[in-house]
């Protein structure tokens, strides 16, 4: 089952974020940054064509045997709905409809939510603005895990099933961290995606249902696109707390794997990422970078000195905003 690892605890910091700092510096010297902070309409009509192709797919399952319908669950459903978890945050930045539009952008988060099968986008919205503001904030950024998950999760098979796990932890982790009150966005966006998994299940059958929640929970799990996961923050090298990754995965993932050049510009669409690497190439080109998420993940596992605890966490102070 593999060594247990000997991290005890989180890496606890106590200095700033560096994506603010870094913002401001390469602002001041490279100001035509700026005219990439505007909404990407491209990704309306991509996200509509993601839709109806998930909805192709709902119909052209129905009648197939299970065995096939796990089979395109995996191999076609699962790329499409973690795609399309991807599609509803570059929408939580409004980068559909851009700032002045917001609320045009959350119903457009509603409907890209659909042939999810869960309701996701509004609550997503509201927990991934505090990961950003305040990142590694202890009590506030739900993407940290629980001391639980670093306890537990601490061998290599272990790390293994944590990893299937993901779309779980996710999903449970903002009740235990930072539970929030619900709003009324919140109950649209599931009332609207009740009535969608009903309405899809009266239309084409339980292997339609079936499909779609598969493919969504595979997709989020043990996944090659999943491994953005754990190649974002967890800390493979010390000191180091945001990582890019430059492979072809981004294709299907909206540029999220240009992360640092994400959260250093978080209202700049993923579609201008590269070309913000390229213009500040004396920022990005030395930081510690990935090409393989599939390598991330099986680096998670098998490095006995990486678990769920290898995150940078902070003790915020002052006045604390949420969503």
């Amino acid at each position: 089952m593999g060594n247990t690892v000997a991290r005890e605890d989180f890496e606890w910091v106590y200095t700033d974020q560096p994506h603010a700092d870094r913002r401001k510096e390469i602002l001041a010297k490279h100001p035509e940054i700026k005219a990439l902070m505007k909404p990407d309409y491209n990704l309306i009509w991509v996200v509509v064509l993601m839709v109806l192709a998930q909805l192709t797919a709902f119909c052209l399952v129905k009648d197939l045997d299970w065995k096939w319908v796990v089979f395109w669950a995996y191999v076609f459903g699962s790329c499409i709905s973690h795609s399309m978890t991807l599609a509803i945050h570059e929408i939580s930045h409004n980068s559909a409809f851009g700032n002045s539009k917001a609320m045009w952008n959350r119903w457009f988060g509603i409907f890209a939510n659909l042939p999810l099968g869960l309701p996701y986008s509004i609550s997503f919205k509201r927990y991934h603005m505090d990961h950003h503001r305040y990142l590694g904030g202890d009590g506030i950024d739900v993407d940290i895990p629980t001391n639980f998950e670093g306890w537990f999760f601490c061998t290599r098979f272990r790390k293994f099933i944590w990893i299937v796990l993901q779309p779980f932890f996710y999903a449970i982790r903002p009740l235990c961290i930072n539970p929030k009150p619900i709003t009324r966005l919140e109950i649209i966006n599931l009332l609207a995606q009740l009535a969608f998994d009903v309405a899809i299940y009266y239309l084409w059958g339980v292997k339609s249902i079936f499909y779609m929640l598969a493919g969504s929970v595979l997709g989020l799990g043990l996944h090659p696109i999943s491994g953005h996961f754990i190649a974002e923050h967890y800390m493979f090298l010390k000191g180091h707390e945001t990582y890019s990754y430059y492979g072809p995965l981004n294709l299907l993932t909206f540029n999220v794997g240009y992360h640092n050049e994400h959260h250093d510009f978080p209202n700049i669409p993923g579609k201008s990422l590269p070309l913000v690497k390229k213009i500040a190439a004396e920022y990005y080109d030395n930081l510690p970078q990935y090409n393989s998420w599939i390598k991330v993940l099986y680096d998670f596992v098998m490095d006995d000195t990486i678990s769920p605890y290898s995150r940078m966490k902070r003790q915020l102070k002052g006045e604390v905003k949420q969503d």
